[in-house]
């Protein structure tokens, strides 16, 4: 199964959402399988954006899965990527650059493209 960046997002949204102070079982993603979603859910766990994640399988087939909060580095990803707009700048500057969307890729766009939108409402404030 690809990785896909979109879902990934959508997922730590609905974690943070959804999470109140037990694991959030069979966590659905309008638009994509159980499947998709549980793969995408043991991804972030694995790169430590997750506190924690179990499945269970059936037949070989995927029964049923939980997962935790968000950890520290997943809430501060989600903070980069929240707002659409800048979620947007982050996809179009890796395409337009031929860079691949990997979590560490997208930190770095995110964190030039709120510089500059910081900077920019630094000059807005204090003047030319």
């Amino acid at each position: 199964m690809k990785r896909d960046m979109d879902l990934i997002r959508k997922i730590m949204l609905r974690i943070e959402e959804e999470y109140v102070s037990t694991a959030i079982f069979n966590l659905q993603v309008e638009g994509y399988s159980a499947e998709q979603v549980a793969t995408h859910c043991k991804m972030l766990y694995e790169a430590g954006l997750l506190s924690d994640y179990k499945a269970q399988y059936a037949s070989d087939e995927l029964y049923m899965f939980g997962v935790g909060n968000l950890t520290w580095d997943g809430y501060d990803y989600l903070e980069k990527v929240r707002d659409d707009s800048v979620w947007k700048k982050i996809k179009d500057t890796a395409k337009e650059h031929g860079v691949p969307l990997l979590i560490d890729t997208v930190k770095q766009i995110s964190s030039a493209i709120i510089s500059a939108m910081t900077e920019g409402a630094i000059k807005a404030i204090t003047g030319p």
